[in-house]
């Protein structure tokens, strides 16, 4: 898991949000962040896209957790309620996984442990492994 660690730190979008890599386990990720005011749409709720970003890192970190490379081909976010606090959550399960496809689920929570978003999302499998190689 160190190689997968290392390669989700390299993320840098999700580094300067703030979002950090709680735990990585096969086809299973936590990330959790911080809300601080430039994660705030013009209305003062937490942005979308924030939260989009927030759950595609867990959903990145979980399904790279095999070694191999794997990019998003499809995702959707649907939104439930506004954050009640400046802790999010984003909790990744896969679904299910073949020799090339995997489908994943995300869980966005607040601090206070309300649901705030769902987010599905199905990846590529690469023949390239993580840290170089084939």
């Amino acid at each position: 898991m160190d190689a997968i660690v290392a390669q989700m730190e390299k993320d840098a979008f999700a580094k300067h949000l703030g979002i950090e890599l709680v735990e990585v386990k096969p086809g299973r990720a936590t990330v959790r962040m911080t809300v601080a005011g430039e994660h705030c749409n013009s209305v003062g709720m937490v942005h979308g896209g924030v939260m989009f970003t927030l759950a595609d890192y867990a959903f990145a970190a979980a399904c790279n957790s095999y070694g191999t490379v794997a990019v998003a081909i499809n995702c959707h976010i649907s939104y439930l309620r506004p954050p009640k606090d400046e802790r999010l959550v984003a909790e990744a399960t896969e679904v299910s996984k073949s020799r090339r496809l995997g489908t994943y689920d995300v869980k966005v929570t607040d601090g206070a442990g309300n649901l705030v978003a769902t987010f599905q999302g199905m990846a590529f499998r690469k023949e390239e492994v993580i840290g170089g190689g084939a």
